[in-house]
């Protein structure tokens, strides 16, 4: 075959391939085999490993490949990803349409109402027809550049398709990135089984997997991506939304099937009423609806506030509830010794997923409630992530539902438990009770704590089971002979594990000593010790009298730290954390930050931060975060669906400030 012949079969090969892509992945009705698609695949690949020359950037090939990256660059977005209001209710809908009327002072030539996928929004880029780069949508003004990742999602085409008629010079595609709840579970089976912490929800993981530095890695993950609109655009007029999203199917794009035009208010509230059951039908979790104008140069008119258009808006579901029993309760110990009793559900369907189990708090919350073994419940998810039982349906009692019994000895080492009359927690204090042990050591390594990635629940299991750690000190002498002896933990995962437990020791202090797992010592105080001390050993040095000297640190949490630095068990623990090089001393406390003397409350979801990550730089420009609303609150950062901390904080005349806003404070 001469090189002219081999091009040609190439070209038609990519062509025939991108054909069948479009029709799998963005239109779901696959025209051939997946052995037929394979056996196409196959051979281009055979003519481009054999003829190099021939391999280009937008082949059907390169969507995975090459080294991990280093790091992600920073990348302005041509034009601001805006994040959208909420509502909550038909009345804000309403109030929502007399805004835009009474800007327009007229009538609105419809609104589409689209499906709010709980996704990654991201940012396409395609000049003259190939796609050049791809990023998150960060601040909503600069993101990271994503493109390797991106471009292993296959619903992303790589070349526009001529069926759009127009190619236009340069062209900015919205599109929000997610991965199916199906994909989720067993993605996570697979982390269990190598010991990893579970991803919480479909929109985490995906998330996650586009942060990973590895594209061969999110290859494996299957993620998804619907296109929702166009950013940026040279060589393209669009007048409506609707004619925006057709272009961009034509173009080769998956699309939301589910749009829909309403002539009228009305029509928007009742499109959003028909999904809020129907929604977990779907493959893919949504949170809402998304109501846009459908008139570009309306849009215009309604501009943009510094943070949301004036021109969209996002109604979120109301949290599901659903009626199921109380199979049994059951108590389990954790990381300081507490006594929790855990609801075991007849399980249930809430929020798309199923529901087998819904923590009780403590012993008192049984009493409120008046639950017991047997009851028909009320079940919550709060936040659409943790169960929660919200009262008994005591109509429903037969007679035959039995009281819980709070027990006097630990499940898990026979040992008696202690209560005081200080807390409500009823604990097990055998600081060698596996369970008590187990938890300490997961909390050690918790994201919040020391962040060792791949020490999960299996593996710390088998840790203690093998006998190869007595405390969370040991977990600094494990060997690769050690973490490799345990099941499914093959040589890759074990060193994963190990160079995760060294990284570790680098940690911030405050960390450290979050992790220690002190009674009373939560994320605020371990930081305001590592802040004013310095160091591990000062801090072991401080008497009770000079503790409860520090703002915040009462005469409670005072003889909780003093204690814990005087048990022989814990210095011995502390000896084995400084030997292996696990760092013990830190920066003093940051004096004429932004934020000094103020204190913040941190409300709702947030999507440029962790809350965690928020409240770290909160501390670290010398503020102070708090838990709750006072007129003594300097500011409310407010995320999506804020609750009752932003109603109170309205009535105190608490000023909220948005997530760029806060950015702009702390520069």
């Amino acid at each position: 075959m001469t090189d002219r012949g081999r091009e040609k079969e190439v070209e038609a090969l990519r062509a025939l391939i991108r054909r069948h892509d479009h029709l799998y992945y963005a239109q779901d009705s696959p025209e051939i085999s997946d052995a037929e698609y394979d056996r196409l695949y196959a051979r281009l690949l055979t003519l481009e490993a054999a003829h190099p020359k021939l391999i280009t950037p937008d082949s059907p090939t390169q969507r995975v490949g090459g080294a991990p990256a280093k790091g992600f660059k920073a990348v302005p977005h041509k034009t601001p990803m805006l994040s959208i209001d909420n509502t909550y209710s038909a009345k804000e809908i309403r109030d929502f349409d007399a805004r835009v009327k009474k800007i327009l002072k007229g009538g609105v030539g419809g609104y589409i109402v689209e499906l709010k996928f709980d996704g990654v929004s991201i940012s396409l880029i395609y000049e003259n027809g190939k796609w050049v780069m791809g990023a998150t949508r960060g601040d909503g003004q600069t993101g990271d550049d994503v493109s390797a990742n991106l471009k292993t999602i296959r619903a992303i085409p790589l070349t526009l398709s001529h069926d759009a008629r127009v190619i236009p010079r340069v062209l900015e595609v919205r599109g929000e990135v997610y991965m199916t709840r199906a994909r989720l579970e067993a993605l996570n089976r697979e982390k269990e089984k190598l010991g990893e912490e579970p991803f919480a929800n479909p929109r985490n993981a995906a998330a996650g997997s586009l942060k990973l530095l590895d594209p061969r890695v999110v290859a494996q993950r299957h993620l998804e991506m619907y296109a929702y609109g166009v950013g940026y655009c040279e060589g393209v007029d669009f007048t409506t939304h609707a004619g925006a999203l057709k272009y961009l199917k034509d173009a080769g794009f998956r699309v939301n099937p589910y749009c829909r035009l309403c002539t009228s208010i009305d029509e928007v509230i009742a499109s959003c009423d028909s999904w809020e059951e129907k929604r977990f039908t779907l493959p893919f979790d949504v949170d809402g609806m998304v109501i846009k104008v459908n008139d570009l140069g309306q849009r215009e008119i309604l501009g943009v506030t510094s943070k949301s258009p004036r021109w969209s808006i996002a109604y979120k579901f109301p949290a599901e509830k659903a009626l199921t029993a109380v199979k049994d309760i059951i108590v389990q110990v954790g990381r300081t010794g507490a006594i929790t009793p855990v609801a075991l559900l007849e399980p249930v369907r809430l929020s798309g997923t199923t529901v087998s189990r819904a923590t009780l708090h403590n012993f008192d919350e049984i009493a409120r409630l008046d639950v017991r073994i047997g009851d028909t419940v009320y079940v919550e998810k709060s936040g659409e992530i943790i169960p929660k039982i919200l009262s008994v349906a005591k109509q429903m009692r037969t007679g035959h539902e039995r009281r819980f019994t709070i027990p006097s000895k630990c499940p898990a080492c026979g040992s008696k438990l202690i209560a005081t009359k200080d807390e409500v927690a009823v604990r097990c204090d055998n600081t060698a009770c596996p369970a008590h042990m187990k938890e300490a050591v997961l909390h050690l390594a918790s994201r919040d704590a020391m962040d060792i990635e791949g020490m999960g629940e299996a593996v710390v299991n088998q840790l203690i089971e093998k006998g190869l750690i007595k405390d969370f000190g040991d977990i600094y002498g494990l060997k690769m002979r050690d973490v490799t002896a345990l099941e499914r933990m093959a040589d890759r995962s074990g060193r994963n594990l190990i160079e995760a437990i060294e990284k570790s020791k680098a940690r911030d202090l405050h960390r450290l000593i979050y992790g220690l797992g002190i009674r009373h010592v939560g994320e605020r105080a371990a930081w305001i010790l590592a802040a004013r001390y310095g160091s591990v050993e000062r801090i072991a040095r401080a008497t009770i009298e000079e503790l409860t000297t520090i703002r915040e640190i009462g005469p409670v949490i005072a003889r909780s730290i003093h204690d814990f630095f005087a048990t022989r068990e814990n210095k011995a623990v502390l000896k084995k954390l400084e030997d292996a090089g696990v760092a013990m001393r830190g920066p003093a406390a940051p004096r004429g930050g932004a934020l000094e003397g103020k204190t913040i409350v941190v409300t709702g979801s947030l999507k440029l931060f962790t809350r965690s990550g928020i409240e770290e730089r909160i501390r670290k420009e010398g503020g102070v975060p708090s838990s709750s609303v006072s007129k003594k609150t300097s500011f409310v950062i407010v995320g999506d669906a804020p609750g009752s901390k932003l109603e109170k904080a309205k009535a105190l005349g608490v000023r909220a400030v948005t997530e760029d806003e806060f950015k702009e404070m702390v520069g």
